[in-house]
């Protein structure tokens, strides 16, 4: 696919945690209110979480990882432990906000009610610590780091990895995770447009 030189700019820009239209002076309240940010990628079986700290145009890492429930557990027991493992994370980094996937289509009804439940315990895990909770669909996350709505799961990890200054690509759920607290990050830093949703 040909890249031409406005969106090449727009990517090493994107890259260095940088945007024209962003700059310190110029950050929305949100911004200046919301510097660490937790984002969850909600499952059942592999929740992620990243909890970025943002300061001046550079993100940072604090914290990333997959929370796993093994296949023989319960989805009562999944649900506790996907709750209790995200309020260690918020308590230990103190964020403000949480950026949480938005719902999507699922064919399969048991796999839209699971993924519904699952993001369920995320929201109260955040919503116990009063974090403003900010919903992002796939394709916009992925349109905000790649640059392409429909990229491949392997071009976010190495993209966040970049931005974020990574020694190794993160796993899966946590790339995706971090990518959308880097994604809400730059959204309510613009001088210019509105916050994703909040719920």
């Amino acid at each position: 696919m040909a890249v031409s030189a406005k969106q090449f700019d727009q990517l090493v820009k994107r890259v260095a945690g940088k945007s024209s239209k962003e700059d310190d002076a110029s950050q929305s309240p949100a911004a200046r209110k919301h510097q660490i940010i937790i984002g969850i990628d909600p499952s059942l079986r592999g929740t992620g979480y990243g909890v970025i700290q943002q300061v001046s145009e550079q993100a940072e890492a604090l914290n990333h990882g997959t929370i796993k429930c093994p296949t023989s557990w319960k989805v009562s027991r999944c649900l506790a432990h996907i709750h209790e493992s995200l309020r260690e994370v918020i308590l230990k980094h103190q964020p403000t906000a949480c950026a949480i996937e938005g719902l999507f289509y699922a064919q399969n009804y048991r796999t839209a009610l699971v993924m519904g439940e699952a993001r369920g315990a995320a929201m109260v895990a955040a919503a116990s610590f009063g974090l403003d909770i900010f919903e992002l669909a796939p394709r916009k996350v992925k349109l905000a780091i790649v640059g392409y709505g429909n990229a491949q799961k392997i071009a976010v990890a190495k993209m966040v990895q970049r931005m974020l200054k990574l020694e190794e690509v993160p796993q899966a759920d946590a790339a995706d995770a971090l990518a959308l607290a880097l994604a809400f990050s730059q959204e309510s830093r613009r001088r210019i447009g509105t916050l994703p949703k909040q719920i």
